[in-house]
């Protein structure tokens, strides 16, 4: 009986142990909850576009439809040629149906209109073969010396197209550089960085450099929120 007692007694001390335990640790996370730390990780990539799309249009005028159709017809064949000759495929070439301007039933005034007719059509160059469309772009006064007319519409285009086979990486650079933050930050008060709270690895962003729309910029943020542990 006595025996029975001493072994009673021995459980209820482990187990107000075990509970001042549980207790102790109850009541210092009801403390510590609010000792939390929220930082930014950046992290930044420049790369070369891979991808490059040149459109641009030419235009015919004059005054009888179908004599029109078949002049901007031969415009594009001379716009093709020019372009396969410095090493365009056919792939790479995009030609827009042309788009029919009545100069006449359009106008805004009695101004005299010496054509009543307007055709213009859209020629686009895509390739991943950023540097030949460069040179293009730069001979493109070839198709003037042709008597090809270039219409107003003229732009160049830059894209990155393998930002997926970055990203993880730069997600990861993003988390370390907060975490670095972070630590650096908690230790100047004396105390150590404790578990993830919550993350979010935020949003990127990819722009054009602004002296050279050729090169892109990535830009990632990660946002962490850490405890601080004593």
């Amino acid at each position: 009986m006595k025996d029975t007692k001493i072994i009673a007694a021995g459980i209820l001390g482990l187990c107000l142990i075990v509970f001042g335990f549980v207790l102790k640790a109850g009541i210092d996370d009801f403390i510590n909850k609010d000792r939390k730390v929220t930082v930014k990780g950046l992290c930044e990539r420049e790369v070369d576009a891979n991808l490059v799309t040149w459109s641009f249009s030419t235009y015919v005028t004059g005054n009888a439809l179908p004599g029109l159709y078949q002049d901007i017809q031969n415009t594009n064949a001379l716009v093709v040629a020019f372009l396969k000759a410095n090493g365009v495929t056919d792939d790479e070439i995009s030609i827009l149906p042309p788009d029919v301007e009545d100069r006449i039933a359009n106008r805004w005034s009695n101004e005299y209109i010496p054509f009543n007719y307007k055709l213009t059509t859209q020629i686009s160059v895509t390739s991943t073969d950023v540097a030949k469309v460069q040179a293009l772009v730069m001979k493109q006064g070839d198709l003037i010396a042709k008597g090809i007319a270039l219409g107003g519409y003229n732009s160049i285009d830059y894209q990155y197209t393998g930002f997926q086979s970055i990203k993880q990486e730069m997600i990861e650079e993003a988390i370390a550089n907060a975490k670095q933050t972070a630590t650096q930050f908690v230790s100047n008060y004396g105390s150590r960085l404790g578990k993830v709270i919550t993350a979010d690895q935020g949003q990127f962003s990819i722009e054009s450099k602004d002296d050279n729309p050729a090169v892109k910029k990535i830009r990632g943020v990660a946002t962490i929120t850490y405890a601080i542990a004593r």
